[in-house]
């Protein structure tokens, strides 16, 4: 068990931040998937896109990707978990373990995003791919304490 603990409790350990890289590279690859199957959809509408910058724009700004921002936006919270100058609690990393399982399991109570990824999971063998890495990832276990 970790020696150092302030009131929030245990504190993440090395394992844990490994854990928080390992699912950030693969949630990183996953919203890559998704973006390119994502963008051959929208030039089939639209046109070609003309450039990276353009292609950022639209990622950004426009209402064809905004589904696909609540993941741009979780793995900037796993990043600035992993760069924190102050110490971060055990039970913070476990939460945004917690957090990706919700983001990335549909239910009954589905949002715009997790109906959309759904959609996207039945017809895109490639995102299916990258989501059982993350999903890998997930179904391992999370200690009830921080690193031994």
């Amino acid at each position: 068990m970790n020696d150092e603990s302030f009131e929030f409790g245990p504190l993440m350990g090395e394992n844990s931040r490994q854990r928080l890289r390992d699912l950030r590279g693969a949630l990183m690859r996953l919203h890559k998937t998704l973006l390119d199957t994502e963008r051959i959809g929208y030039e089939r509408a639209h046109g070609r896109i003309a450039s990276s910058g353009e292609f950022f724009r639209l990622v950004v700004s426009d209402e064809w990707f905004a589904w696909l921002h609540p993941v741009s936006e979780f793995i900037v919270k796993i990043d600035e978990i992993l760069s924190a100058k102050e110490p971060v609690a055990a039970s913070d990393g476990r939460d945004l373990l917690d957090e990706a399982r919700d983001l990335l399991t549909p239910t009954s109570s589905e949002g715009a995003f997790q109906q959309r990824y759904r959609q996207t999971l039945q017809g895109e063998p490639s995102v299916v791919m990258m989501h059982a890495e993350v999903a890998n990832l997930l179904r391992e276990p999370v200690p009830s304490e921080e690193d031994r």
